[in-house]
C-alpha cells in the first residue's frame, strides 16, 4: 500500500508539472485565465443576486467571461516571456523596471482587450464598446495602480516565468470580480450620440417635446 501510495502521488507531481512546460504552459495559462475569470463573474452575480432576490443568473454573461479570459491568457503568457528576455534578472531594480513597465504598457492593451473584447460579445458597437472603455478605464486604472504593483513585485521577484501567469490567474480572482462589478454596473445603452442630435436639430420635435417620449 505504501509502494503503491508513493508511485500515485509520483504521477500526480509529475502530471501537475508537466502542466508548467513547453507548450503545455500556454494550455495551462490560458485555460485557468478563462476559468478564473468566469469565477470571479459567478462569484460577482451571487453577490447581486443577494441584493435583488428578482435577478437570475445569467450564464451567457459568466461564459463571456470565460472566452474573454482565454483571449487574454495567451496575451499574459507571451509578455511574460517577452518582458523578461528584454530585463532578465530579480534584482530590486529590474523588478521595479519591469513593474512599472507593466502597468504602463501591458495594463492598458489588456484593459482595451477586456471592455472591447466583453462590449463585442455582449452585441454592441465598437463605437459604444470604445464610449464604455473610456468612461470606466480610469476608475479601473487608478485601482489598478493600488493592487498590481505590490502583487507583481512578488510575482517579478521570487517566481521564475513558468509560474507567473498561474500567480497572476488566483491574484486575478479577486480582482476580477472588481471588473465584473465595474464592468456591470452601468451597462452601455444603445442610444447614440446621432439620434440625440436629430432630436435636437429637429424643429418639429422641439416644438411638441411630449411626441419624444
Amino acid at each position: 500500500m505504501i509502494h503503491q501510495g508513493r508511485f500515485l502521488l509520483t504521477r500526480f507531481v509529475g502530471s501537475w508539472k508537466q502542466l508548467f512546460t513547453g507548450q503545455t504552459l500556454l494550455i495551462t495559462n490560458t485555460v485557468s485565465a478563462g476559468v478564473l475569470l468566469s469565477t470571479g463573474d459567478a462569484i460577482q452575480q451571487t453577490w447581486e443576486m443577494r441584493r435583488n432576490k428578482e435577478k437570475k443568473r445569467d450564464w451567457l454573461r459568466t461564459g463571456r467571461m470565460f472566452a474573454i479570459g482565454c483571449c487574454l491568457g495567451p496575451v499574459d503568457h507571451y509578455w511574460y516571456v517577452f518582458l523578461d528576455r528584454i530585463l532578465p534578472g530579480a534584482t530590486v531594480r529590474v523588478v521595479l523596471k519591469k513593474v512599472l513597465v507593466e502597468q504602463i504598457v501591458a495594463s492598458p492593451i489588456l484593459g482595451t482587450m477586456f471592455f472591447m473584447g466583453t462590449g463585442l460579445m455582449e452585441g454592441h458597437s465598437v463605437e459604444e464598446s470604445w464610449v464604455e472603455f473610456k468612461g470606466k478605464f480610469w476608475e479601473m486604472y487608478k485601482v489598478e495602480w493600488c493592487v498590481w504593483p505590490p502583487a507583481q513585485i512578488i510575482n517579478f521577484y521570487f517566481l521564475p516565468t513558468k509560474y507567473r501567469v498561474m500567480y497572476v490567474n488566483f491574484v486575478t480572482l479577486a480582482w476580477d470580480i472588481y471588473l465584473c462589478y465595474l464592468k456591470h454596473k452601468n451597462p452601455v445603452t444603445h442610444e447614440t450620440p446621432a439620434k440625440s442630435e436629430e432630436v435636437l436639430n429637429d424643429p418639429v420635435s422641439l416644438a411638441n417635446p411630449v411626441q419624444n417620449f
